[in-house]
C-alpha cells in the first residue's frame, strides 16, 4: 500500500495542467449524408450524444485529477468505468465522423490489397464486417482494425463504447456505430439495412490514410 501511495504522489507531482476535450466539428453539413443518414440523426448524434460523452469525460478527468492530488486510491479506481465509457465514446465518435463522407470513394490500392490478403476478397470483407456488426447484442461498434503484430487486417466487435485499441490492441481504421441513436429514427429496428447502407458513404480516403499511418 505504501508503494501504491508513493506512486500516486509521484503521478500528482508529474501531472501537467489538463486540457479539456472539445466536441470536434463535422467535416460536412448535417444533411450531407442524406439519404443514407438523415440530418435529424446527425444533429442529435453529434450535438447531443457525442457532446455528452465529451462533457462527462471532462468531468471524470477533473475528478481523477482531484483524487490523485488527494492520494484517494479508492476514488481513482471508482472513476475507471466512467473514463472508459465516456473516453471511448469520444474516441469512437471522433473517428466515426471522419470515416464518413458524402463523396464515398474507393480504398487505396495498398488497402485494397491488404483487404484481399486478409479476407480473400473485398466482398468477403464487406460480408464479414456487416455480419459481425449486425449481430452485436445490444449496443456497440463493428470495426476494421490493423494488427501491428501480424501486419494483417482484422474485424472486431466492441460492446457499448469500449475503444478498439484499448480493448483489443487493434488500431482502428473504420468503425460502424450500432447504438440505436445512430440509426433508429430512420431504419427503425432493421439494423442490417443501416449497416448495408453505410458502405455507400465510407470515406475511403480517411480509412486508407489511417491504414498507411498504422503501418509506420
Amino acid at each position: 500500500m505504501f508503494a501504491l501511495k508513493k506512486s500516486v504522489v509521484s503521478m500528482s507531482r508529474a501531472m501537467p495542467a489538463r486540457c479539456k476535450h472539445t466536441l470536434p466539428q463535422l467535416p460536412y453539413a448535417y444533411d450531407a449524408l442524406h439519404p443514407i443518414i438523415s440530418k435529424e440523426i446527425m444533429e442529435i448524434h453529434h450535438t447531443k450524444h457525442h457532446n455528452t460523452y465529451v462533457a462527462n469525460l471532462n468531468a471524470a478527468e477533473e475528478q481523477l485529477q482531484d483524487a490523485i492530488s488527494k492520494n484517494d486510491t479508492t476514488k481513482i479506481i471508482q472513476l475507471q468505468p466512467a473514463l472508459r465509457f465516456n473516453g471511448g465514446g469520444h474516441i469512437n465518435h471522433s473517428i466515426f465522423w471522419q470515416n464518413l463522407s458524402p463523396n464515398g470513394g474507393k480504398p487505396s490500392d495498398e488497402l485494397h490489397k491488404a483487404i484481399e490478403a486478409s479476407f480473400g476478397s473485398f466482398d468477403a470483407f464487406k460480408t464479414k464486417l456487416s455480419t459481425q456488426t449486425t449481430a452485436i447484442q445490444g449496443s456497440g461498434w463493428g470495426w476494421l482494425g490493423y494488427n501491428a503484430g501480424s501486419g494483417r487486417l482484422e474485424i472486431a466487435a466492441c460492446a457499448n463504447q469500449d475503444p478498439l485499441q484499448a480493448t483489443t490492441g487493434l488500431i482502428p481504421l473504420f468503425g460502424i456505430d450500432v447504438w440505436e441513436h445512430a440509426y433508429y429514427l430512420q431504419y427503425k429496428n432493421v439494423r442490417a439495412d443501416y449497416v448495408k447502407a453505410i458502405f455507400d458513404i465510407i470515406n475511403w480516403a480517411d480509412v486508407s490514410k489511417r491504414f498507411a499511418d498504422a503501418k509506420k
